[in-house]
């Protein structure tokens, strides 16, 4: 599926991308396993555009933990 935007599941970490004119199409309820899908940062109402973002591309809050089922998100980066 093609879009701009994504939306992530917090629980099971499913994810779908959407464009801002279908947002109200993105489900608030994962439909694989009922968590809750996060489309926008809590602290500023930005969307974000990778799967594997953790923290707002906007106003650098935490999006979700940075690991899932005991694996890191992203990678470290390299200094």
């Amino acid at each position: 599926m093609l879009g701009d935007w994504v939306a992530v599941c917090l629980k099971c970490g499913a994810a779908r991308r959407w464009f801002e004119q279908f947002e109200v199409e993105v489900p608030d309820v994962c439909p694989e396993c009922g968590g809750e899908l996060l489309r926008r940062c809590k602290a500023c109402g930005a969307a974000f555009s990778s799967i594997a973002a953790v923290d707002c591309e906007e106003c650098g809050a935490a999006l979700r933990p940075d690991e899932l089922f005991g694996s890191k998100i992203r990678r470290a980066k390299r200094s």
